[in-house]
């Protein structure tokens, strides 16, 4: 991935949702001016979610999400509900599109409680009002008017997500706000056989970019030469920054007076989980034989010999506990709505999800009473340096008082 393009997980997530034959995808090749989604009378002809990313002025990096009709019958119908349910968990901005001819139904105001319920941004639009003027003003509150067909209410409608999306929170900084000008940072990167050929890690990409706009100075180096670097500068660094992986033995080369930590952590302080890791790590003290571990990864790749997620973080808790717990692993999009049974959740980074499905997942845990953490704090905590590791944070580092 080139460090110039706008990572997935770094864009604006808006989903257009609606029953079948609404209009969505129209709504949709309208609002973008490409023909991102097939449209056709037959209601249901967008069976799974279908996602686009592109610039979408006057908002920017945007990923449009196509959903099947909430409607839907049958089987087959049930199942893109359910689909069509999970993008909610990764929606930053629900755009409900009502048709104007049937006005809004059941359908409809389920769906305005699914995005109340879960503080979803949302906007109402009725489309098809050049098949029929309906008098709607009643029926939801600073509704929109539009027609896919002539474009009528198109622009306005991407002025209003402009809108709407600008009164959100800012995005948290990786660690630049730690940075000061002139700062040496090195980074800390294993180059393995799971290392991506030709390219680093997106938290990696990221960390560099933040140091950069801090302007501090990132030098980048291999677990086996950070000796080396040491040698190579006039004064200590600032920090070190690591890979999870090889978190034990950089912190036995790294002086106690270096402030120390690991991407993966950062990551947790970027998607504003870290507090919560903090405290979650804690049940890997009581974890008991048999226990449920799950594990879950926020991307897919392909599982090579001595994986972190599914081969070296279970040898190590083992190791750790003395215990034999059960692990159950989860990747990509796929994660449990119904934890029961789970002892603690290990969350990757989530470079690769929105702050928003993290939060999610998060929740999902917090509302079943299910610690939750992440690799770079297991690991920490393994290691016995999970203090040092937050330590740069003292809001954070409060918690292990």
């Amino acid at each position: 991935m080139s460090m110039q393009n706008t990572p997935a997980s770094e864009r604006v997530h808006i989903a257009f949702f609606g029953r079948r034959n609404a209009g969505k995808s129209s709504l949709i090749n309208a609002v973008t001016g490409q023909e991102l989604s097939v449209v056709s009378d037959v209601a249901g002809t967008t069976t799974d979610p279908v996602y686009k990313t592109m610039e979408l002025l006057p908002i920017g990096p945007v990923v449009i999400i196509d959903t099947p009709g909430y409607d839907d019958e049958g089987e087959l119908g049930e199942l893109r509900v359910k689909k069509t349910r999970q993008v909610l968990n990764r929606t930053d901005c629900g755009i409900l599109v009502v048709d104007a001819t049937v006005g809004m139904g059941e359908c409809e105001k389920a769906l305005v409680n699914l995005f109340e319920e879960r503080k979803i941004p949302y906007l109402v639009v009725f489309n098809k009002t050049d098949v029929k003027e309906k008098e709607v003003t009643g029926e939801a509150q600073s509704a929109l008017f539009a027609s896919a067909k002539t474009g009528a209410g198109i622009h306005e409608l991407k002025e209003r997500i402009g809108v709407l999306l600008h009164t959100e929170e800012e995005k948290r900084r990786l660690i630049g706000d730690k940075i000061a000008p002139g700062d040496v940072a090195v980074l800390v990167v294993p180059i393995d056989e799971a290392a991506p050929k030709g390219r680093l890690i997106l938290p990696q990409q990221q960390t560099i970019r933040d140091i950069l706009d801090a302007e501090g100075m990132p030098l980048v180096v291999k677990d086996i030469g950070l000796h080396e670097a040491f040698l190579s500068l006039k004064e200590k660094p600032a920090m070190v920054i690591t890979d999870s992986q090889v978190f034990g033995k950089v912190a036995k080369q790294v002086p106690a007076e270096v402030p120390l930590t690991s991407f993966s952590i950062l990551m947790a302080r970027y998607k504003g989980f870290l507090s919560t890791a903090v405290e979650g790590v804690r049940m890997l003290e009581n974890l008991r034989g048999g226990d449920k571990i799950l594990i879950s990864e926020g991307c897919t790749h392909h599982r090579q010999c001595g994986d972190i997620g599914t081969v070296k973080l279970p040898a190590m808790i083992r190791k750790f506990t003395g215990k034999e717990p059960e692990f159950v692993f989860t990747s990509g999009k796929d994660f449990p709505e119904d934890l029961t049974g789970i002892r603690l959740v290990i969350h990757c980074g989530g470079c690769m999800l929105t702050e928003r499905e993290l939060s999610y997942r998060k929740k999902t845990a917090e509302d079943e009473r299910v610690p939750f953490t992440n690799y770079g704090i297991a690991m920490a905590h393994m290691n016995g340096i999970l203090a040092r590791s937050v330590a740069m944070f003292p809001e954070v580092a409060e918690l292990l008082k």
